[in-house]
């Protein structure tokens, strides 16, 4: 079967968004609408793998939703909702939690970095989030997942799902008309650009977080001009000056990254930003740096503040995209149940 080229992506509402999710992701998220069918998703269940203030957690669905908008994800042209109005995540999520096996979970990193040495204590939710990242893209028969670095193992995990399903059910796929036996596809990951993987300003060892204690770390989405300027002053750098050629940057983790961020906000390379600052010193690159950040993310979230001003706006959005979310997932999922021997409740 030839699956129809659709995208799927999403970002968990806790806290606020920061630099390194609109350059790792977003960016491409906003590219990709021009050219496919565009699905964005407020991952709002995966949230919930941790516990969250109910109230918080509704004011983080629509704060998510108003940097997707003000960032340039445009409603019209892409659907984009909150996971939790979908049921088909849910439903779709607990059928590959009895496809998957035990030994892929078992090998997620990401379960035990968020986990710790207190597994016995984490959530079956956190265990088995990779099984409903594979529903919320299946649900959908997405063929490309925009994904930073971290998340290509759970998407590789997704891939397994989609074939075995395809296989365990092969005979009753067929039978339902997909006469080359395959139900789901095979969803690649999409992850290009020069700052896929934003550090942190404090650590240029460790990615940009929103969990990170210091506010430093991260340039939000939501800060003001004041306060993007100050977080680059005070970013961590060496003493050294930058380099002309890129292979100058290796051992340099904190240059590496403000050079990445600088690209990427530019729209060029690495080797465009050493060419032109190559020889300088910080106290040259860093007033270059604030500047461009603030004016790419200056207006993103005077926007955003603007729509957060109209919650009832927000939700209409919401709305009105899991109504045509559903509209796809909800036959894909009648056409899983009907594959594996459920019997539907009547239309």
């Amino acid at each position: 079967m030839k699956f129809k080229e659709r995208v799927f992506s999403g970002m968990q509402p806790t806290g606020s968004l920061h630099l390194g999710n609109y350059l790792g992701a977003m960016l491409k998220w906003i590219d990709l609408q021009k050219t496919h069918e565009c699905i964005y998703c407020v991952v709002d269940l995966h949230a919930i793998t941790v516990w969250q203030d109910p109230g918080e957690l509704r004011n983080a669905i629509r704060q998510v939703t108003a940097a997707y908008i003000a960032a340039g994800l445009d409603p019209e042209k892409s659907i984009l909702f909150n996971q939790s109005q979908v049921s088909a995540h849910a439903e779709l999520a607990w059928v590959f939690n009895c496809v998957a096996r035990l030994g892929w979970l078992n090998r997620m990193t990401q379960f035990k970095e968020k986990a710790g040495k207190d597994r016995e204590n984490a959530s079956v939710g956190l265990y088995a989030y990779p099984n409903l990242m594979a529903a919320d893209i299946l649900a959908y028969r997405a063929t490309h997942v925009p994904v930073g670095d971290d998340q290509k193992q759970h998407l590789e995990l997704a891939r397994d799902i989609a074939q075995k399903f395809n296989n365990d059910f092969a005979d009753s796929i067929r039978a339902a008309g997909y006469e080359d036996g395959q139900f789901f596809p095979q969803p690649e990951p999409v992850i290009v650009g020069p700052a896929t993987r934003v550090m942190s300003l404090r650590d240029g060892s460790r990615k940009m977080s929103k969990s990170e204690p210091s506010d430093l770390s991260r340039i939000n989405l939501t800060d003001d001009d004041d306060t993007i300027a100050k977080k680059i002053r005070k970013a961590k750098t060496d003493t050294e000056a930058l380099p002309s050629e890129i292979e100058g940057l290796a051992g340099r983790a904190e240059a590496d990254n403000l050079v990445g961020i600088y690209a990427a906000l530019a729209g060029s390379q690495k080797a465009d930003v050493l060419s032109e600052f190559g020889g300088r010193q910080f106290s040259e690159f860093k007033p270059a740096l604030a500047d461009l950040c603030v004016s790419r993310l200056g207006p993103i979230a005077h926007e955003a503040r603007r729509l957060m001003a109209d919650p009832a706006e927000i939700d209409r959005v919401l709305v009105d995209g899991a109504n045509r979310a559903r509209g796809i997932a909800e036959p894909i999922l009648g056409e899983v149940k009907d594959v594996i021997g459920l019997i539907r409740a009547p239309s």
